[in-house]
């Protein structure tokens, strides 16, 4: 199957010589959720912004479906490619949630009925029906990012990126993330998370590509990258605190990474019974 989401060779240099990601290869298939990890500076939001054509690659080559970037405007290519952004007051505008939902809609020139019928979903899926008339910034921090995310889902594109969807969130809004993304999962898109948050990954236990000065080092499933000791540490990346806890206890099984409280009790309550059958026969 074709990639979605294709990455051939690029490199981005910025003004004044910094090269900000370096031969960079990413195939992203749709039905995936990926996560771009990497400290400060290593290049995952520089990579990503090639996605919706934010940036363009210096070198290389970024396709988005049968799109390349390089010729497309952002107008064009944010139909396909949707980007909540870190702080949703970059994103947020307009004096009620109401406009702000229909405002990609009718900014892609999409008719009054087709922009009412999406909004009509959007509202439904993220449950906004007694905020639409509120001015978004005398919304929460939470909330904000709620409307931002609703806002891209009404115009559905294929692929949603989310840049640092935890930050400044608290447990129950972290949880809600973690369903949000799911949930965009399940209504077909693809997701891409730009994060630092390693409890989400390990929740997710997603495909996980983690970026180090400016270049990709590893690729593969989160359980895979976070027990392999020497990428965490050439990222400088730590494992969730669960994994890291698990790692520390011989009793555990060396040959599997625990991700989540939930993988640790279910390991317990197996072994528990296996005692217990021990003892029986004992």
């Amino acid at each position: 199957m074709e990639p979605y989401i294709s990455v051939k060779n690029v490199s981005h240099v910025y003004p004044g010589g910094v090269t900000a990601i370096k031969d960079i290869n990413l195939d992203i298939h749709e039905g995936e959720i990926v996560a771009i990890l990497g400290s400060n500076g290593s290049g995952k939001t520089t990579l990503v912004k090639h996605f919706n054509g934010l940036l363009k690659p210096t070198t290389g080559e970024v396709k988005i479906g049968d799109l390349n970037t390089r010729k497309e405007r952002i107008s064009k290519l944010s139909s396909h490619v949707g980007y909540v952004f870190q702080n949703p007051n970059h994103q947020t505008f307009l004096p009620s949630v109401r406009q702000e939902l229909a405002y990609g809609c009718k900014n892609l020139k999409m008719s009054e009925e087709e922009t009412d019928t999406r909004v009509q979903r959007a509202i439904e899926l993220f449950q906004l029906h007694d905020r639409l008339d509120d001015n978004p910034f005398d919304l929460n921090s939470s909330q904000r990012k709620e409307v931002a995310m609703a806002s891209i889902m009404a115009v559905s594109p294929k692929v949603i990126v989310l840049d640092e969807p935890t930050t400044g969130q608290d447990h129950k809004g972290c949880k809600r993330v973690l369903e949000l993304v799911k949930m965009f999962k399940e209504e077909g898109h693809i997701v891409v998370l730009i994060t630092h948050d390693m409890h989400l990954i390990g929740e997710l236990n997603c495909r996980t590509v983690v970026m180090n000065q400016s270049e990709k080092i590893a690729d593969d499933h989160a359980s895979v990258v976070f027990s392999d000791k020497n990428i965490m540490a050439e990222a400088g990346l730590q494992p969730p605190q669960i994994t890291h806890f698990a790692n520390e206890i011989s009793h555990f099984d060396p040959n599997r990474t625990y991700l989540t409280v939930e993988s640790i009790l279910e390991w317990m309550e197996a072994n528990q019974e296996e005692d217990v059958k021990v003892g029986t026969r004992s």
